[in-house]
């Protein structure tokens, strides 16, 4: 009995018994699914993430960024859209509830499509403790099978799964607005479309129209959804989104948490095998403090050597470079001996980074004929080095009028 409005309240389901009623439906659909696939061939995704965004959060305009983010190709797994299909709608004639075991069922067998071997974005599931449960048993069947196919020619069909949690949030009053905004909008947009007889109406909700109505979504939202994920924030990996800002803003903050993570997408294996080679966001990060080092040292210790290479660019390189101001792009190639000596090269591709060039040099060895002997015919060679050298920096925008 609730105390404030004498009403009977519901009791909350104890965990166990959800634990069991998420074994009771997922066991049956796992068996059918190996007896129908066959255990070979029950290759899941190996990244899928978890989409979850109160009203109005973007989840629509997102996805596609998150996808190319990811570099996903393959649609996203919309629910309520997955729900909506003949099979299902023939549940529902029937007078049947869609429930958890109908909801898991058509996903799974969606989810072993070739399309989303590589990743899927999954937009509405789970939004049940039950889901939350048959979340759980999924990965944990995945796993098993990345174990159980590790070293065998099936390997590369089963990798190590990833389970990531997407949280677009914004708070209840940008939600209402932008849910009254984008209402607004649609009813402008169907008018328009209503008078001229061109272009596709939009689906006008009835939460866009009223307030109050807005503002319970956006209640509903957080109760179930955001709380199913939110159940599973110490399971798997979690980003939550700020999505109050401009889709740039978001996109930004969407950039920063899906920052490459090795250790998060490789196989062990893999990654303890590249672990030792650093990351290019790690060597830059100190990078000009390095360079004004290096430079100062060789002024301190081989100051004849770093002027002879400095006197090299200035008058040799330099009126190359300038005569290709326009284009920010020049190949040049000299046999300068000076840059056959010890650290001569180091010092040439540090001078330029200092003025703020990129310099990529690459050392040719060209066999040059210098005597035959006429008894053996043997040729004798001499070995030249010729230093091409790519230079790139801005150049010029011109304006045409």
């Amino acid at each position: 009995m609730d105390p404030t409005n004498g009403k009977t309240t519901p009791a909350t389901p104890a965990p166990d018994l959800e634990i069991k009623d998420a074994l009771v439906i997922f066991k049956p659909i796992w068996e059918d699914l190996e007896a129908h696939f066959g255990r070979a061939h029950l290759r899941f995704p190996k990244e899928i993430i978890l989409l979850g965004g109160a009203p109005g959060a973007g989840k629509g305009t997102q996805t596609a960024f998150i996808s190319r983010t990811r570099g996903l190709t393959c649609p996203p797994i919309v629910m309520s859209s997955l729900l909506d299909t003949p099979e299902m709608k023939k549940v529902k004639d029937a007078g049947h509830m869609i429930g958890d075991r109908e909801v898991l069922a058509v996903l799974l067998r969606q989810l072993l499509k070739p399309e989303y071997r590589d990743g899927a974005i999954l937009d509405g599931f789970p939004r049940t403790t039950v889901q939350v449960e048959c979340l759980k048993m999924l990965y944990e069947k995945m796993t098993q099978l990345w174990r159980e196919f590790y070293g065998t020619p099936h390997a590369i069909h089963f990798r190590q799964p990833v389970i990531q949690i997407v949280g677009l949030f914004i708070d209840e009053k940008e939600s209402v607005a932008r849910q009254l905004k984008r209402g607004r909008e649609t009813k402008a947009h169907n008018e328009e479309i209503r008078r001229s007889g061109v272009g596709k109406l939009l689906e006008e909700r009835a939460t866009d129209f009223d307030e109050k109505l807005a503002r319970r979504r956006y209640r509903v939202f957080k109760e179930q959804t955001w709380d199913a994920l939110l159940s599973l924030k110490d399971v798997f990996y979690y980003h939550l989104i700020n999505a109050q800002g401009s889709i740039a803003e978001v996109e930004q903050n969407i950039l920063g948490e899906f920052e490459y993570q090795s250790s998060l997408e490789l196989d062990p294996r893999t990654f303890d095998r590249l672990r030792t080679l650093p990351l290019a966001s790690e060597i830059v990060v100190h990078a000009r403090q390095e360079l004004v080092r290096r430079l100062d040292g060789y002024e301190l210790n081989h100051p004849e050597l770093f002027q002879r290479v400095v006197t090299l660019i200035d008058k040799k390189i330099m009126p190359i470079v300038m005569r290709h101001a326009l284009s920010g792009h020049a190949n040049i190639n000299s046999e300068d001996p000076v840059l056959s000596e010890s650290d001569a090269l180091a010092m040439f591709i540090d001078i330029f980074s200092e003025r703020g060039y990129h310099a990529v040099v690459d050392v040719h060895r060209i066999e040059v004929p210098e005597s035959v002997d006429l008894a053996t015919g043997k040729i004798t060679c001499r070995v030249k080095k010729v230093y091409r050298t790519i230079i790139r920096f801005k150049g010029s925008e011109i304006r045409r009028g």
